[in-house]
């Protein structure tokens, strides 16, 4: 099955808004017992910062240092960046090399790799506040391409936690929110 991974981006980025538009307190716990509501939220913002000058192929110590700080106002934050990550992946070429801090990879895997975490993160944020936490159905059957192929390196990438253990025949979501460390089922 082939993914549109830029209208997959422009989806994400929607599921996270109506999750970010729920926020009534921003100290809340999230699923990650590290993170509040504005960690998690400054964290999905800054990733999304960092988009345009990446694209425009600036290395990662030149994109550092033409980042922003960002203000106290991250609902306005991730706006800003939010429509400036959407302008920069429309208008670059999805074989355009881009150079992360592990590897340079196309723009379209990229891409994959942002959705992916902004679709995760919107089951977080959605947790924290006690949103619907049901994630476009498209959404999830696309990151499911990007996740399931790495079974056995995500734990060990440090980036997320164990694989929670669920039945195979479980909902697609459940299962990679589980493959991904996070339980649905509580």
């Amino acid at each position: 099955m082939t993914h549109d991974w830029i209208a997959l981006q422009k989806l994400a980025h929607d599921e996270f808004t109506a999750r970010m538009d729920r926020i009534t307190e921003w100290d809340q716990a999230t699923p990650d017992a590290d993170w509040t509501v504005r960690d998690l939220v400054r964290h999905v913002v800054l990733e999304q910062q960092w988009i345009p000058p990446l694209l425009s192929g600036l290395s990662p110590l030149e994109a550092r240092r033409a980042l922003a700080p960002l203000g106290a106002d991250l609902a306005a934050e991730w706006r800003t960046y939010s429509e400036a990550a959407t302008a920069a992946w429309r208008a670059t070429p999805l074989d355009a090399p881009v150079t992360l801090s592990y590897d340079t990879v196309t723009a379209l895997d990229y891409l994959r790799e942002q959705v992916s975490e902004v679709a995760i993160h919107t089951w977080d944020l959605a947790r924290a506040t006690t949103a619907d936490d049901t994630l476009d159905g498209s959404l999830v059957e696309a990151v499911w391409t990007v996740f399931e192929p790495q079974r056995d390196t995500l734990e060990a990438s440090g980036l997320f936690a164990s694989p929670v253990p669920i039945a195979e025949d479980a909902p697609l979501q459940s299962r990679l929110l589980a493959l991904t460390g996070r339980d649905a089922r509580v």
